[in-house]
């Protein structure tokens, strides 16, 4: 459990490699907050302490690039820090995606795409692959459940002392479906947003149709999204896309320099130098939807985040820094609706009004301003996609977020080839039996179960046993 190259520690060897895994999880996590206010050798102190806690990974000498990007701070004169990174909250709120706990492999310095293209995970994440031909099941989808296996061991067990007939219990573990399922259910959905405006003398929500959606990813699925947005970016760079894939336009005031990245169209923002207006390009090319990306799409479907019936075709990465934004506007009907951005790295604030203000560079002003929690869904439809504009004022720090859309198919490319694989999707089913999780071994032969209903009832089937006595 110790890592040979640290001496021990009491105070760790107190622990479980899980619950040590957790720890890590959390603090990780919590970093820029623990971090805000300290000078950089303070910072720089308490991060080394959280990355020595061992998690029973295999430890790279080199950081990743997530790290060195997202724990970005500035210094005044006395070396001290003035600003955090991201727009971190004190509540557990911040951490949107869930528990620390749904993803029990840690912080590990290790770069996800060294450890290679494996074909499948271990339960644990350790040997998860991270290049564009992993499947869902690879992002190491380890959670509670998880947790508990670990501390009863890897193999099927004993639960208990014979019973007075002689009879051992034994408890099965959740399969695959079975823990995805039960982290589905617990996603957040907020589809309750309030906006009033008059329009055409008459009140009107213009938020209606907006949902947030939260728990949809774990912090190590958000850590593996990022770093391949981070060898995507690089690929660009390199002039390794094709050219209207990867845009950076140089950085000439404050919020102007975002950098995007498109798959499955072109989109054009403003009329270009050769007349086209704003819209989606047919004669342009961009790459397809990478593998990674397809896979979310897949859970955006299955977990009702999206319908079946918009399932999204094309995708924009935009790559925020310091001071960046996107104006107000509303999406251009080429991409029918609902479509969904997901925020990664730090929280951010979108307005939204019918008349939004520039009250600065990169800054504007409404009537509403929602925040965006590190790992969330937006899903835009309704009032709130074609009523109410939207934008995103200059950011605190560095941001990634994924819009996905469906383009209309009148709309599409001259040369866009349907991705075969994401046809037919469908989400998954609600009133499904899932094994209750228990903390503690249970001495009976048989398990409980319960049923979740759409309406939030939960009932408990008892066994057969169990309901004749």
């Amino acid at each position: 459990m110790s890592d040979p190259r640290r001496p021990p520690d009491p105070f760790l060897d107190a622990y479980s490699l899980s619950e040590l895994r957790i720890a890590s999880e959390f603090l990780t996590t919590w970093l820029p907050f623990l971090t805000r206010g300290l000078c950089d050798r303070c910072s720089d102190s308490l991060s080394r302490r959280v990355k020595s806690i061992p998690t029973g990974e295999n430890e790279s000498i080199c950081e990743t690039k997530y790290e060195a990007e997202s724990v970005s701070m500035t210094t005044n004169g006395d070396g001290c820090d003035t600003h955090s990174a991201g727009s971190w909250k004190d509540e557990t709120e911040t951490n949107s995606v869930g528990s620390w706990k749904d993803e029990l492999n840690g912080w590990s310095d290790t770069s996800y795409v060294e450890r290679g293209e494996a074909s499948s995970s271990k339960v644990n994440g350790n040997d998860a692959p991270v290049s564009g031909r992993m499947s869902w099941a690879d992002m190491a989808q380890e959670d509670e459940l998880v947790a508990e296996e670990e501390r009863e061991g890897t193999s099927t067990s004993d639960n208990g002392t014979a019973s007075d007939m002689g009879v051992v219990s034994k408890e099965r573990k959740l399969s695959r479906d079975e823990r995805e399922y039960y982290r589905f259910v617990r996603v957040k959905r907020k589809k309750d947003f309030i906006c009033l405006e008059r329009i055409d003398r008459k009140l009107v929500n213009i938020l209606d149709g907006l949902e947030l959606h939260s728990g949809v990813f774990s912090a190590a699925e958000q850590r593996r999204i990022v770093d391949f947005i981070y060898e995507l970016q690089e690929s660009g760079q390199k002039g390794e896309l094709r050219e209207r894939t990867y845009t950076a336009p140089r950085k000439w005031m404050r919020g102007k320099g975002r950098q995007t990245i498109q798959f499955g169209c072109c989109y054009n923002y403003a009329t270009d130098k050769d007349g086209n207006p704003p819209g989606i390009l047919k004669t342009e090319d961009v790459d397809p939807l990478p593998p990674l990306f397809k896979v979310i799409i897949k859970r955006l479907i299955r977990w009702h985040v999206l319908p079946a019936s918009c399932v999204p075709d094309s995708c924009i990465v935009n790559i925020y820094e310091e001071g960046d934004c996107i104006p107000p506007h509303i999406d251009n009907h080429d991409f029918v609706r609902p479509f969904c951005t997901i925020s990664f790295l730090s929280e951010c604030n979108i307005v939204f009004g019918t008349d939004l203000k520039a009250v600065g560079p990169g800054e504007f002003s409404g009537p509403i301003s929602i925040p965006l929690p590190v790992g969330t869904v937006l899903v835009l439809n309704g009032n709130g996609a074609d009523v109410a504009k939207h934008c995103v004022p200059a950011v605190p720090t560095k941001r990634i977020s994924i819009t996905f859309r469906r383009m209309d198919v009148s709309k599409r490319p001259l040369h866009y080839t349907v991705e075969r694989d994401l046809q037919g999707l469908q989400p998954l089913k609600y009133g499904v039996d899932v094994p209750e999780k228990s903390k503690f071994p249970q001495k009976t032969s048989q398990t409980r179960t319960r049923r979740v209903h759409t309406s939030g009832v939960i009932t408990v089937r008892e066994p057969r046993s169990a309901r004749s006595q």
